[in-house]
């Protein structure tokens, strides 16, 4: 889309769609321009009185059925994908559903989709921005990396707007299973120093803004590392929440001995180090994140804080 065409396209009523509208789709809710139309696809009947509430008109569909998804085709001019793949297999096939969907009448004129940092692999601590090859390790990441290059191919076939936001670990205090505390209240074990690797956060409220910032402005085909400026390993992130909250430092065991104490999905995270950065992410789409930090994400939502600056109400 030329930057003429999308001029004109900004000046017309805009009807965005959301798919997969959980924690951040309703944190996006709350950040979208007046007068935008919303739809959000849920596949919970249960859970469409609170998107009412929220300001969307919810529509009864599920990504893994093709025939509860024909009536999205020409509904929206904005889509913002936020859905993950199935659980298993190395296809997206929700996300392949999806666009089959879209392809029926008019395509959307700006499509973003929300990705993993996991698309990188383990990059053993090294720095990488948005040009770093894709090197996926699990099936859960190559869903992903299959799911960014059906959007890329569905934005050169009908000319639709497509940007991806690659998202690490997300937290929030009101964010359900979002905030450390549970983990260290639950004494789960953290890589020793030798063996730790670097992780990667973005606070849930950065994210929804970033998510309406890429719906507004995002250049065509572009991906964003959506991370905060945080540098930390693992452990030394458990250990900084810990002490805001005034809880016991994880415990520190070696790599052989957390393959026989931890699950496959706890380990996943733990084999692979990569820091991201982010400079198109503010440059580009203009961001000044609000908690840039995680010691200040941490601490947002928390209640009062103690005298010493931690955590009062943990």
């Amino acid at each position: 889309m030329s930057m003429s065409s999308r001029s004109q396209a900004s000046e017309a009523p805009v009807r965005l769609l959301i798919v997969g509208c959980g924690d951040v789709g309703m944190r996006v809710l709350r950040r979208l321009p007046a007068g935008w139309k919303v739809c959000a696809l849920t596949s919970s009947p249960s859970r469409q009185e609170a998107l009412r509430a929220a300001g969307a008109h919810p529509l009864l569909g599920n990504l893994d059925d093709a025939r509860t998804l024909r009536r999205l085709a020409g509904l929206a001019t904005h889509v913002l994908h936020l859905a993950p793949p199935q659980a298993s297999g190395a296809q997206d096939l929700r996300t392949r559903r999806l666009l089959q969907a879209l392809r029926r009448a008019e395509p959307p004129q700006v499509l973003v989709y929300a990705s993993t940092t996991g698309v990188y692999g383990d990059a053993q601590g090294a720095w990488l921005d948005e040009t770093a090859p894709l090197q996926p390790r699990s099936d859960r990441a190559h869903r992903r990396v299959d799911a960014e290059q059906a959007l890329r191919r569905f934005g050169r076939e009908t000319g639709a707007h497509v940007s991806v936001l690659r998202v690490p670990g997300i937290y929030a205090w009101d964010r359900e299973g979002g905030h450390p505390r549970e983990r260290l209240a639950r004494g789960t074990p953290v890589l020793e120093a030798a063996d730790d690797v670097y992780t990667n956060h973005i606070h849930a409220d950065d994210l929804a803004r970033v998510c309406v910032r890429a719906l507004l402005r995002a250049p065509a085909g572009r991906c964003f590392n959506v991370c905060d400026d945080t540098q930390l390993r693992m452990g030394e992130y458990f250990d900084l929440a810990a002490d805001l909250c005034g809880l016991p430092r994880p415990p520190r065991i070696s790599r052989a001995q957390a393959r026989e104490q931890l699950s496959p999905m706890q380990l996943s995270f733990m084999a692979e180090s990569r820091r991201l950065r982010n400079d198109r992410l503010k440059r580009e789409l203009g961001l000044r994140l609000r908690y840039a930090e995680v010691r200040e994400g941490l601490l947002a939502g928390s209640g009062e804080l103690s005298d010493g600056g931690r955590c009062a109400s943990c």
